[in-house]
């Protein structure tokens, strides 16, 4: 790579400032001048297609950005070039943050350049410059639950994350364009091969579940605590009870009283998040009276993964089993290791999380086999977003064909992008699955 005159690389693609409508002028000046100048290797100025009806529908070109060049340059070097060549121009420069002792020159990474040029100069007519911050984004104004992150994994944006946000009926990828700090739109996303990223600071699978939790929380340490069928009953007495005084401190001095020493310990030991956990779901049934009656009629085992295992484990112990009246639940500690997005600092990470794992098994009548089951819809339901439509995604792949019109090689095909579809759509279920 060259290097500038003080013996240093320190190439950057910075962003300048122009007077709107004199973008290619700047431009121009610099593809003829940058030899003479040295060390300004590239202007780039983006382009998107417009339709004019006034002049006989006849197609144009203007600029994406109205007033912006982005130049590959020292910053020595173009900052002469300005003062010598192009005086009504300015770098552009970061706010000030709080953190910082002074202000920064905005600068774009390389590889998000060549990504961005490579995308406008194949899809010139796509790309869409948004108003809004990139945070504004992050959730559904509607729903208020956070948007969908994904990674592009091919195509001229691979490795390219953002949200999946809805703009009336269609969705489209809102990446963050640094330098600009500008949030930009991608329609048509699915055209591309995308995976979704788990959100480490504000997924739907901590966010959204926040109920189920706390009842799977409750009904597993009822279940741990050996009262097997009387479950169910005894959650929906733990509810109305806690709804009439909602107070943890009180409601473990009445289990006391009633002779449930066992339960009366294990509640009085939940943490500050546990407890915070159950108190929300009593606030939300005294606000939806009948609400845990109405949604958890029935219970065969708990969901295949769930957060806490009900039953206390040893530090050193792995695994245990709980004796129901037709079968035997076994429970297994699982420590699952998955790629994360951090969208305040936008970087990716790893994480591993503890998971508790609930198989039942049942002995079949000769005595010889057994049958293993496990609670597999709840599972992919609430824990990791596969319910509705997603579900179709996941069951159906990208798209459906009538079986009487797939041969043997279509059916290969189809399975193969089933595999691809779980794989991509939820991959850390599939590596559980898999396994």
């Amino acid at each position: 790579m060259p290097k500038d005159k003080l013996n240093r690389v320190d190439f950057h693609w910075f962003v300048v400032r122009t007077r709107p409508g004199r973008e290619k002028e700047f431009c121009d000046l610099v593809r003829q001048n940058k030899d003479k100048v040295g060390n300004i290797l590239e202007a780039y100025c983006p382009t998107h297609t417009t339709v004019d009806v006034r002049i006989a529908e006849r197609k144009c070109k203007l600029p994406l950005f109205d007033g912006y060049v982005f130049v590959l340059a020292t910053h020595d070097a173009l900052a002469g070039f300005i003062r010598d060549y192009y005086p009504n121009a300015v770098i552009r420069v970061n706010r000030k943050r709080p953190s910082e002792s002074r202000a920064t020159l905005s600068t774009i990474p390389e590889t998000q350049m060549r990504k961005f040029k490579d995308y406008n100069e194949n899809y010139p007519e796509t790309a869409i410059p948004l108003e809004r911050p990139y945070t504004d984004y992050a959730f559904n104004p509607k729903t208020n639950e956070p948007n969908d992150i994904v990674k592009v994994i091919d195509g001229p944006l691979a490795g390219t994350e953002g949200y999946i946000t809805k703009f009336r009926r269609d969705k489209r990828l809102v990446y963050h364009l640094k330098g600009l700090d500008m949030a930009v739109s991608i329609p048509n996303i699915w055209n591309f091969h995308v995976v979704r990223v788990h959100n480490a600071e504000g997924d739907k699978q901590t966010i959204g579940t926040i109920k189920e939790r706390a009842v799977d929380l409750l009904i597993g340490i009822i279940q741990g605590c050996g009262y097997g069928d009387k479950t169910l009953p005894m959650l929906y007495e733990f509810i109305e009870e806690l709804t009439i005084k909602p107070s943890l401190v009180d409601f473990c001095k009445s289990l006391y009283n009633k002779g449930h020493k066992e339960l009366s310990q294990r509640f009085a030991k939940l943490d500050t998040k546990n407890a915070e956990l159950i108190l929300n779901l009593i606030r939300y049934e005294k606000d939806n009276p009948g609400y845990v009656k109405a949604n958890w009629n029935k219970l065969v085992i708990r969901p295949f993964l769930t957060p806490t295992p009900g039953v206390e484990f040893e530090d050193d112990q792995h695994e245990t089993k709980i004796q129901h009246t037709n079968f035997t639940e076994i429970i297994r500690k699982v420590d699952i290791t998955e790629q994360v997005y951090y969208p305040s600092k936008e970087e990716e990470g790893t994480i591993t999380t503890t998971y508790y794992a609930h198989v039942g098994i049942i002995q079949d009548k000769d005595k010889e086999s057994f049958t293993l089951f496990a609670n597999w819809d709840y599972f992919l339901g609430e824990y990791f977003m596969t319910a509705g439509k997603a579900n179709e995604k996941l069951v159906k792949g990208t798209k459906t064909q009538a079986a009487s019109n797939i041969d043997n090689s279509e059916k290969k095909e189809s399975n193969e992008k089933l595999i691809e579809s779980f794989h991509n759509y939820a991959p850390t279920l599939y590596n559980v699955s898999s396994v």
